[in-house]
C-alpha cells in the first residue's frame, strides 16, 4: 500500500485482525465502507491477549498498522465497537503520517510478558 493525501475526516487507525491481510466479516466490512490510505504507526506496545493482540499507550514503542478513512463513521464505528467488545475501549490517537485517528486500545493492564516486541501483529 501507499500512502495517499486525503481530505479531512475521520479516521480509523488498525493494528491487528481487522488489517487488510485478515479475512473476517468486520475486517471485510472495514475495507467495503473505507477508504485505505496506507502503513502507518503509532507510540505505544502491542500485546497478544489471545489470537489478537492489545494495544496500550505504554510503555512506549511503536505500533505497526494501516490507517483507514471512513465514509460512515457513526455507522462503521459502531459495528466494530460491538466486535472490539468491553476488552477495548476506543481511543484517539497521533498517527505517523499526521492524522488523528480512532484506535482501539486494550482496557486490561496486560502481563509484561505478552508483549510483541516488534510492534507489528504479522512480524512477532
Amino acid at each position: 500500500m501507499r500512502f495517499t493525501i486525503c481530505q479531512v475526516g475521520e479516521y480509523l487507525f488498525v493494528y491487528g485482525t481487522l488489517r487488510g491481510e485478515f479475512d473476517n466479516p468486520c475486517a471485510r466490512k472495514l475495507r467495503s465502507e473505507a477508504r485505505a490510505i496506507g502503513p502507518a504507526s503509532i507510540r505505544g506496545s502491542l500485546f497478544r491477549v489471545d489470537r489478537y493482540p492489545g494495544y496500550r499507550s505504554e510503555p512506549g514503542g511503536t505500533v505497526s498498522g494501516e490507517l483507514y478513512l471512513l465514509t460512515d463513521p457513526a455507522g462503521t464505528l459502531a459495528v466494530l465497537d460491538r466486535y472490539e467488545g468491553p476488552e477495548f475501549r476506543r481511543v484517539r490517537v497521533t498517527v505517523s503520517t499526521g492524522h488523528e485517528a480512532w484506535a482501539y486500545e486494550y482496557a486490561t493492564e496486560p502481563r509484561p510478558s505478552t508483549r510483541i516486541e516488534s510492534g507489528d501483529f504479522l512480524k512477532p
